[in-house]
């Protein structure tokens, strides 16, 4: 019997994702074990969200490298206004579709797009940004840059993951530093927008 199921198993995805807290607090959500993806653990997930708590009820929430969609859909299940989840590998972004779908969750929108380029041609302000790309690429630095240009409220939140050898990268300078820890190989990051 074992064989038949692991046959049948085939196609399906091999990891999950689980909401911490909020309206689908439990909620176990499917993942494709894509190339370069690393979803956020629920250790800094959950000091991330301990941070963030204060701001996220109504904000305009944009996921970058949204790869798994954990913070993003942990940003709606918390009360994010609207969450744009944008992922380049196909695949990943239809389970992203996928998962929205089997949420019900209108306020999500899933781009499947470059993130350098949807942040280019991009017209929205968000309040709350994820910056959490695959590491040793440099696009958590060219992301920041970016946004720093244009798409981000006067106030607006950015969370920054990146590899601890790595963690000398630039970041806009009118971006304050509010909390950073590191976990293992990651550091983690919060800035404020602080414009002149």
């Amino acid at each position: 019997m074992s064989k038949v199921k692991k046959q049948s198993d085939k196609n399906v995805p091999k990891g999950q994702i689980r909401i911490i807290a909020g309206q689908y607090r439990g909620r176990k959500l499917p993942v494709l074990m894509a190339d370069g993806l690393r979803p956020t653990t629920d250790r800094v997930k959950e000091t991330v969200f301990n941070w963030l708590m204060p701001y996220i009820q109504d904000s305009i929430c944009l996921d970058c490298f949204a790869g798994s969609g954990g913070l993003g859909f942990e940003a709606m299940s918390r009360g994010a206004s609207t969450v744009t989840l944008v992922e380049l590998n196909k695949s990943a972004a239809q389970q992203l579709k996928d998962n929205k779908t089997l949420l019900k969750a209108d306020s999500i929108q899933v781009v499947q797009k470059n993130a350098l380029d949807f942040l280019q041609s991009n017209q929205q302000n968000y309040s709350l940004v994820f910056i959490d790309p695959p590491f040793r690429k440099g696009l958590a630095q060219q992301a920041a840059q970016l946004l720093s240009d244009k798409g981000l409220t006067d106030d607006a939140l950015i969370y920054v993951e990146m590899e601890t050898d790595h963690n000398q990268q630039i970041m806009p300078s009118h971006w304050q530093l509010l909390k950073e820890k590191i976990a293992g190989q990651v550091v983690y990051r919060l800035y404020q927008n602080s414009p002149v």
